[in-house]
């Protein structure tokens, strides 16, 4: 128990450091887990999933989820951009049973929000200059949120803030090796509930 607490005190303070998500307070009941099989923690994203390759998701596992959890949260950014903590992608409402979601797809019902990119859904790594670190992190929940699809970052953090149990995060790499511009994504039709994207 006591390398358990030390781990989660750790991990916060690691947290802290890198003002993470810096207005939510993170509880630390449970060691949760976030992978994938992309990339390991603190390695390279490969640029199929960024703005160089097919701006697609990754696909990412997690466990460790709590057994009260009534909802998961996933949150994507980048604490290295010049221009701030950009957001990258948010799901919410993501039904608790879920330990997967699969490359280039959102979980049946799930909501996606506002990305810094002003588009709805993923928006992968795109980095202006030198090598950026990428957060995914994943929430547990004692609730669902009232929370409209589309909406804003701090909308987001806002409902988040009072049901958050515990999180998760998945730190990945990524510096550019060709500058295109950026191509931005067709806009998508906001929906109350967004059924599984599989492109």
């Amino acid at each position: 128990m006591e390398k358990i607490i030390e781990l989660c005190v750790n991990e916060l303070v690691a947290h802290s450091s890198r003002q993470y998500h810096e207005h939510i307070v993170l509880p630390c009941f449970v060691l949760m887990r976030i992978m994938s099989p992309a990339f390991s923690n603190g390695h390279r994203i490969p640029s199929l999933y960024t703005c160089d390759g097919d701006d697609v998701n990754p696909e990412l596992r997690f466990d460790g989820i709590p057994k009260n959890t009534v909802s998961l949260a996933l949150v994507v950014d980048d604490p290295d951009s010049p221009s701030g903590n950009w957001l990258h992608w948010s799901v919410w409402n993501i039904d608790p049973s879920v330990r997967l979601i699969q490359e280039d797809s959102v979980p049946a019902h799930a909501i996606e929000g506002e990305t810094d990119f002003s588009e709805v859904g993923y928006g992968g790594p795109c980095p202006g200059y030198g090598e950026h670190e990428y957060r995914f992190t994943i929430f547990a929940l004692d609730s669902w949120l009232d929370v409209a699809a589309g909406a804003p970052r701090h909308v987001l953090e806002a409902g988040m803030k009072p049901h958050i149990l515990a999180s998760a995060a998945l730190l990945g790499r990524y510096q550019r090796v060709k500058k295109e511009p950026r191509a931005a994504k067709v806009k998508t039709k906001l929906k109350v509930k967004v059924k599984a994207r599989k492109r």
